[in-house]
């Protein structure tokens, strides 16, 4: 059963979403965030502005809209960091708000060949490395 508003991450902008991720800022229809976890250099997430949980719930252009968010992150994040692949996750099993991981995967890199992990807990950055990372993302977005 998802979660209401009142309990969802995102939507609450608690703490808990402080501690994993930094916001980058705000996209068409999404909000975009670095995970503080960095194992996988550039690893974002794609955020739907409002409280949705299934991608068939939207509207035909708000779907279409973040779709475009996804791609237009993905495209900045080949560009600033050259990864082998780009994996995409939307799971939200236990955390029942809309959203996309853009997990980039280098060849030889951590868990390339496999699927991504969650979070690793092995990779964080001092604040300038988050802020050149961001700085990275954003100039090619």
């Amino acid at each position: 059963m998802p979660s209401p508003v009142s309990e969802c991450l995102y939507c609450q902008n608690n703490d808990t979403l402080q501690q994993l991720m930094i916001k980058i800022g705000d996209l068409k229809v999404s909000r975009l965030f670095l995970f503080k976890e960095q194992s996988y250099t550039g690893r974002c997430n794609v955020v739907y502005k409002d409280h949705a949980v299934e991608l068939y719930e939207l509207s035909d252009e708000q779907r279409n809209l973040f779709m475009e968010d996804v791609a237009t992150v993905a495209k900045a994040i080949a560009k600033a960091f050259d990864p082998t692949k780009i994996n995409y996750g939307a799971y939200s099993d236990t955390l029942s708000h809309l959203h996309i991981h853009i997990v980039p995967k280098y060849k030889d890199g951590y868990g390339f060949g496999s699927v991504f992990e969650m979070n690793p807990q092995k990779t964080y950055l001092s604040d300038s490395e988050y802020d050149a990372v961001i700085e990275k993302i954003k100039s090619n977005l």
